[in-house]
């Protein structure tokens, strides 16, 4: 089962890259600082793609950030409303969230626990993004946990030199309503700026029940000078979820691919408050300094406060399962009871960046690092209970804490006009502190890690055509739940060695680009089925596994009216030998399977997305988008049962932008997603055991909405 407590804190900080001056001497405009410090530059030897702020634009019509990564090559995303809206989930060459980096502004957003990101804690903060950059493989990660297979950089820091104000709605199926006002003064006298917005959401969602309240803000200020820039960021998520990541039994998809069985434990109509509920803010102060022409210096602090709960009705609860002994009434003994329990989470995660920045004509290195903590507070409430309970009494309450410390050097050499070199040596260690888990709270954990992750590579660039090759190595703690094991079964830390090798060529009406990959992992954590002493299901690392790929990818201006784009990953995903275990209740102990050469869990062997742009007349754009994702695993023993089936689905997005007249701009957008009404599922999860001498499989999926649309408008003063 998802726990969403996760949840929480996930940030850290940026460092900001070193501005650019305007054409007015006492003027500097921020460029993120990723730019230099997380994101890789055009000739790093990282497999890349950059989305710019009129792409993001386009796309955003309300549904949650992975949504608009879907036609990036090899990204498979899924939604527990089944329609973008609400908790999302993405894979990027089959790696989950857990092991995908992501920072804004270049502070990690990961959850410094579950190591997951969650975005439905930052509605609409796609509108408030100016650029993204998605690395596939280990990449350049300077900061925070989760590089191990992708990295995402989201950057919100630029500034605009002029005034500008906009109201964004948009309506859709699923009683679907977004509204987004945002505004930025510009810069007021050369030196001050300030950006602000406010968005809600509401959807009901496909599935039963899914409905999602999600509200934010967005407020940035900066002052800007020729040598120095100082930016205070602060921006908040409130979201409040009907749970919907319980799946829908596989008995059920013909007949009812909407079920939800959150909530029906109630007697009666399911409760009607079994919902998640958190709010997230985030403060970011940045500070930079330009030394001179070559050098400059960076530094940044966060603070990120999350506090919530999830909302759970329970039936036939035993009292002393929550330490209380069995109630007497005066008539008989109660020993279980129904109950409305609240798990909460509430944390603080703080920390600093900082770096040095050096450039010159052939050369440029940057040395840096940061260090952050993670304070956070397990606890569950009973609010209510037919008997036997004292008023909103704590079960449990647990706290953890975890310390994050890192140092870098980064040096990109330029040997000549065709070619350049790569170099990064990264340092981490991690401190973990966790008094106890809710099923097993006299566990005491302290554990300690350290990692050198190198990074080599190099780049070919001649004419319109550029190759690199690159090879890197990513050290990765467990999370939080793999502990949850006793003292003997404690978990190993994992590594991936990644090998890049790609070309690529541009023209002005052309581009295509192919990239190989071998992604090696020594320890990988994965579930086997294998239960701790506490009964729980647990990761288990594995001693070998690798992903091998190809990806492809290319654009075609045939002429200023049509345009075609595609990408095509194709890849191998194996496990060399795995471990099976399934619930015997029979005897009670776990039956043991060996399997060879087995593919690993929601790594689908292809996939594709392509694009078909037609603009017939001026101010009308019509895009055509599709994605094609092959066969999925729910485990890792490959059998065709307890799988994900290939999927084929066709979008339409049409737009038109009124000429300008009383605004500045005014755009209409009409998506229709699934054109064809197709049903598909691209998430999901099983459960094996054996009874009465017979196996049995129980697959639970997470359908997508079949064909349904969304209508927006734009208006830009």
């Amino acid at each position: 089962m998802k726990k969403v407590y996760s949840i929480g804190l996930m940030m850290g900080f940026a460092c900001h890259a070193f501005c650019q001056v305007e054409n007015k001497s006492d003027t500097i405009l921020l460029q993120p600082i990723e730019i230099k410090a997380v994101r890789a530059n055009d000739k790093a030897p990282f497999t890349k793609t950059n989305i710019s702020k009129k792409e993001i634009e386009k796309m955003n019509l309300g549904q949650d950030l992975p949504f608009l990564f879907n036609q990036i090559p090899n990204v498979v995303v899924n939604s527990d409303a089944g329609n973008g809206v609400g908790y999302t989930q993405m894979r990027i060459r089959g790696t989950d969230a857990t092991r995908i980096n992501v920072t804004l502004n270049g502070i990690p957003y990961n959850d410094a626990e579950s190591q997951a990101t969650y975005f439905v804690d930052l509605p609409d903060i796609s509108s408030s993004i100016n650029s993204i950059q998605i690395q596939r493989g280990v990449g350049t990660s300077s900061n925070g946990a989760g590089a191990f297979g992708a990295t995402v950089a989201l950057s919100t820091n630029e500034v605009s030199d002029s005034f500008y104000a906009e109201l964004n709605n948009s309506f859709g199926s699923f009683n679907t309503w977004k509204h987004t006002l945002k505004f930025g003064t510009g810069l007021i006298g050369k030196h001050f700026t300030f950006d602000g917005r406010v968005s809600k959401i509401n959807s009901d969602g496909y599935i039963d029940r899914a409905s999602t309240d999600l509200r934010s803000f967005y407020a940035s200020t900066a002052f800007i000078d020729a040598s120095n820039s100082l930016r205070l960021n602060i921006f908040s998520g409130k979201e409040k979820t009907y749970q919907a990541w319980y799946g829908v039994p596989e008995s059920y998809l013909d007949s009812n691919r909407t079920y939800n069985p959150a909530g029906t434990e109630k007697p009666g109509k399911p409760y009607d408050n079994e919902t998640d509920n958190y709010t997230q803010t985030h403060y970011q102060l940045f500070y930079n300094h330009k030394i001179n022409a070559h050098s400059a210096c960076n530094t940044a602090i966060f603070y990120t406060k999350g506090a919530g709960y999830y909302e759970e009705y329970r039936t036939a609860q035993n009292l002393n399962d929550y330490g209380l002994p069995d109630y007497y009434n005066g008539i008989t003994t109660i020993s279980q009871t129904d109950l409305v329990r609240q798990l909460w989470l509430n944390n603080n995660f703080y920390g600093t960046i900082f770096s040095y920045q050096q450039q010159n004509d052939a050369s440029q290195i940057t040395v840096g690092g940061g260090w952050n903590e993670y304070d956070g507070l397990h606890y569950g409430i009973v609010t209510w209970a037919q008997a036997g309970f004292p008023k909103d009494y704590k079960y449990y309450e647990l706290p953890a804490t975890k310390i994050d410390f890192n140092l870098y050097v980064k040096l990109q050499q330029q040997f000549n006009p065709h070619w350049s070199a790569f170099e990064d040596l990264q340092y981490r260690a991690i401190n973990y502190r966790i008094n106890g888990f809710e099923h097993n709270p006299q566990l005491m954990l302290r554990k300690n890690y350290s990692f050198v992750n190198p990074k080599i590579g190099v780049t070919y660039t001649k004419n319109s055509y550029q190759a690199y090759f690159s090879y890197s190595v990513a050290g990765k703690e467990p999370d939080r739940d793999d502990f949850e094991a006793s003292l003997l079964l404690q978990p190993e830390a994992e590594t991936l060695h990644d090998f890049e090798l790609g070309v690529e060529k541009k023209q002005v009406n052309y581009s295509w680009g192919a990239t190989l990959y071998y992604m090696l992992y020594n320890n990988q954590l994965v579930l086997t089925g294998k239960i701790n002493d506490v009964g729980a299901y647990t990761r288990t690392n594995i001693p070998s596994s690798y992903r091998f790929g190809l990806e492809l990818q290319c654009k075609y201006v045939f002429n200023k009216w049509l345009n075609i784009s595609g990408n095509l990953a194709v890849s191998e995903n194996k496990i060399k030998n795995f471990t099976e275990y399934v619930d015997n209740y029979d005897t009670t102990i776990q039956s043991v399977y060996q399997y060879s050469k087995t593919n690993i869990s929601f790594s689908p062997g292809i996939v594709g997305g392509g694009t078909i742009t037609v603009l017939p007349i001026k101010n009308v754009e019509l895009s055509f988008l599709s994605k094609y994702v092959g066969r999925q695993y729910l485990d890792n023993t490959s059998k065709t049962s307890r799988s994900l089936k290939p999927f084929y689905i066709q979008d339409a997005r049409f737009s038109f932008t009124l000429p300008k007249k009383i605004f500045r701009e005014t755009i209409f957008v009409f998506q229709l997603n699934n054109i064809f009404n197709r049903k598909y599922e691209p998430n999901g999860y099983t459960y094996s055991y054996i009874y009465g001498g017979q196996l049995s499989t129980q697959n639970y999926y997470f359908p997508m909405a079949g064909r349904n649309f969304m209508a927006a408008i734009s208006v830009k003063l």
